[in-house]
């Protein structure tokens, strides 16, 4: 069984026991999170997609850890200006294992 579910603007393929990296949610580790966004729910063959959401289906996931992505340059330089500009980023990032699909 999986679903795709929907968090921080982007959609997730998800089945029971993955991990998956997402945008940073509240929370410690250890604590368990619900996404009530669920798009699709596929078992063998029996498919249901919402229209939008799938009414009554739920993910819950235990937050693993609250983790940072790597370090982006930006470097932006106007050649014979003398003008250049470097700004690094790190997203902050929840990393979540999936505990249990819930279906309507």
């Amino acid at each position: 069984m999986f679903a795709v579910i929907k968090t921080g603007g982007k959609q997730y393929r998800v089945a029971a026991n993955d991990k998956i990296t997402i945008m940073r949610l509240e929370g410690e580790a250890g604590e368990m999170v619900t996404f009530a966004d669920v798009l699709m729910l596929a078992n063998g063959e029996d498919v249901k997609v919402g229209a939008p959401l799938v009414a009554g289906a739920s993910v819950v996931g235990e937050i693993v850890e609250q983790d940072r992505g790597p370090k982006v340059i930006a470097f932006k330089k106007r050649r014979r200006k003398n003008s250049k500009r470097k700004r690094g980023h790190r997203q902050d990032l929840t990393i979540v294992r999936i505990t249990e699909i819930r279906a309507a």
